[in-house]
């Protein structure tokens, strides 16, 4: 484990702005930065970056916290991991103590993946620029391809010797273990660099290949991509080869260049989509610098959400092949059922992003993009009606291809302008196209509907009342957690000043405050989370110390971190609806902190009253039911009658404090 005085100065100097802007487009919103969530599908951006507080907000999914928490989440790694990818981004020397095994061999597993990889791309930069072979087949590639000098360095490229051994006895000599080599379906551990028979043969997976190199968005390799050269081309059916699946590597969730691109993207607001390694070279080095590459798969929906993440606006380039562009269609409709802007660029007649960039100039290039981009749905049309000509079948095949595109758009306003334009070019009445719609949007909201019932059908019938009811102990949740946000932000506060003429003046601060009538009322918080807070805000108070903002949102403990961030971001416009129905919150703005904190501490105590009422009237219902139980009955009621008039003056007191 990375000691606590490390773990503050790696906290001190990761700035939440600065992180997260690594992997979110944003734009500042007053004194907050705003951006479209990177954690769940969203159409207006809701996910709010605090730099005075150091925190992050989605109030679309909810998920909140500090720098650490958002490296966590987004890079699906360890706490322990964030810290060292926090601390390697902002220079801060790792000083560790021991972890636990398990944690050791997580980490080890990730760890060991991403050196190996790091290695295996030196090796093939080495291999290219050192040896006799890699100089004559690979460098010489490269240069034949037009690729500069500053585009080879840029991506790292490199080539993989032909020697079907090379590279795998290399990085066993190195000290490199054959399991990171080697690939585990089952586990996904493993990089695949090696492919390893069943009889234990060994031999490297990228021979006589040139190699490209894949980064995240932090700049890592995560795995690789080889083209066979040379007349070993003929006849192989894969020519491209990628590294296997593997805990770092996910090919879906990958774009080639996006480490590369994604400044440019987030500046010139909009991305240049592709399909091959050199088209991103190319466009690259000819000045077109915000372009990414889908791997040579198909199109997926985690692929374009990172496009998301930095800009609304996506062009993809076609070249002149036909059947190439039918199958490109298909993926599209994904794009514009995330509400992008999306435009289509078809290049001239044997043309693809990579020879019409090395073949025309940065101006020429950029002025054919301003002149030929077409939106993509108008595009679309005017292909499949060139394709279906006077046909009626094919042209009926149309009509519905095209409803089905407007259809996943979201916005109505959009379909409305799609629905007019695609009518005039296929030359249909306006009102067919919009009652083919219609029936694609209601067949959606039956099928949504269907799975919502079978959802709900999964509950039993007190699931679904806890569900739209809330109950006394959620709402105890509520107070509890105003308390500790009140504690956090001002417990160290005055709330008033005893004095008397003979003696000494007192201050009493919130924390103290708080604490004696919680304490008198022998009141212990409920909920798991809000108790151990509550612990060990007033354990360290009892050393003589104050506890501050960073006590929890920087805690290890990582629910504590992420509820105590959730706490200290102010409340969203839901929620104070939610209190005001209840007549309980009152927001600190609009009234003194001391009556903030009394209409707290006595609606919680309402609270708890409340459930001890409810528990005492079923033990009640049971009595009624068994004989000879005078007695207890005639202690249940007088109890009954005491907390009653308990929760009136409960509640007379919080009129007063309200009113």
């Amino acid at each position: 484990m990375i000691e606590q005085e490390t773990v503050d100065k790696i906290f001190e100097a990761a700035n939440i702005v600065d992180v997260v802007s690594e992997f979110v487009s944003l734009k500042k919103r007053g004194t907050n930065y705003f951006g479209c969530c990177p954690f769940h599908n969203e159409k207006t951006p809701s996910f709010s970056v605090s730099r005075s507080k150091n925190l992050y907000k989605c109030f679309g999914c909810g998920k909140a916290g500090n720098a650490v928490n958002f490296i966590m989440e987004h890079e699906q790694i360890s706490y322990y991991e964030a810290l060292k990818y926090l601390a390697n981004k902002f220079h801060i020397e790792i000083k560790e103590t021991e972890r636990t095994p398990e944690e050791q061999e997580r980490h080890d597993d990730r760890e060991s993946m991403m050196v190996l990889n790091e290695f295996a791309k030196n090796t093939f930069i080495n291999n290219m620029t050192e040896t006799d072979e890699g100089r004559a087949i690979g460098y010489k590639y490269f240069k034949e391809r037009g690729f500069n000098e500053e585009t080879i360095k840029t991506f790292e490229l490199g080539y993989s010797l032909s020697d079907r051994k090379s590279f795998t006895d290399f990085a066993l000599k190195s000290g490199y273990q054959l399991k990171y080599l080697t690939s585990n379906p089952d586990t996904n551990i493993g990089t695949g660099l090696t492919i390893q028979r069943e009889d234990g043969y060994t031999f490297d997976r990228f021979s006589s290949r040139v190699m490209f190199p894949i980064h995240n968005l932090t700049g890592k390799v995560i795995g690789f991509g080889g083209r066979v050269l040379d007349a070993r081309t003929k006849g192989v059916n894969v020519k491209y080869m990628n590294s296997p699946q593997s805990v770092i590597y996910d090919k879906s969730r990958s774009l080639y260049g996006i480490y590369q691109a994604k400044a440019a993207i987030v500046k010139n607001d909009k991305c240049f989509l592709v399909e091959g390694y050199t088209d991103v070279l190319s466009m690259h080095q000819s000045g077109i610098t915000n372009v990414v590459a889908s791997n040579g798969t198909a199109l997926t929906i985690e692929q374009i959400r990172l496009i998301h993440r930095f800009t609304n606006n996506i062009t993809v380039l076609y070249d002149g092949d036909a059947a190439g562009i039918h199958a490109a269609l298909r993926g599209i409709d994904l794009i514009l059922a995330e509400e992008m802007n999306v435009k289509v660029l078809l290049l001239p007649d044997g043309e693809d992003p990579d020879s019409f960039a090395r073949n025309h100039s940065s101006s020429e290039l950029e002025d054919f993009i301003g002149q030929n981009e077409t939106d993509f749905l108008l595009f679309k049309t005017k292909l499949l009606l060139n394709d279906a000509g006077n046909d009626p079948v094919k042209k009926s095949n149309l009509i519905g291809d095209i409803v089905t595109s407007i259809s996943v758009v979201p916005d109505s306003i959009k379909r409305e302008l799609y629905a007019k334009e695609c009518s005039e070019l296929m030359g249909i009445d306006e009102r067919v196209l919009h009652i083919e719609i219609n029936k694609r949007l209601r067949k959606k909201r039956e099928q949504w509907y269907d799975e919502e019932q079978r959802e709900l059908k999964k509950s039993t019938p007190s699931q679904l009342i806890v569900n739209k009811t809330i109950s006394a102990s959620n709402r105890c949740r509520e107070y509890e957690s105003e308390l500790l946000t009140i504690l956090i932000n001002h417990g160290n506060d005055v709330l008033f000043t005893i004095a008397k003429d003979d003696e000494p003046s007192v201050d009493v601060t919130v924390e103290q405050y708080i604490d004696k009538e919680l304490t008198d009322s022998n009141i212990e918080f409920q909920t798991p989370i809000c108790k151990r807070m509550l612990d060990l805000y007033t354990s360290i108070c009892s050393k003589g110390q104050k506890p501050g903002l960073t006590t929890f949102t920087l805690s290890s403990d990582t629910e504590m971190s992420r509820f105590a961030v959730d706490l200290l971001v102010p409340k969203n416009e839901v929620s104070n609806k939610f209190w005001e129905k209840h007549n309980q919150y009152i927001s600190a703005e609009d009234r003194d902190l001391k009556s903030v904190i009394d209409s707290a501490i006595y609606g919680y105590k309402a609270c708890l009253v409340q459930q001890s009422l409810d528990s005492i009237r079923e033990k009640i219902k049971t009595l009624e039911q068994t004989p000879d139980n005078e007695i207890e009955m005639a202690q249940m009621m007088n109890q009954t009658i005491v907390l009653t008039n308990y929760k009136k003056r409960l509640f007379e007191y919080l009129k007063r404090v309200i009113g």
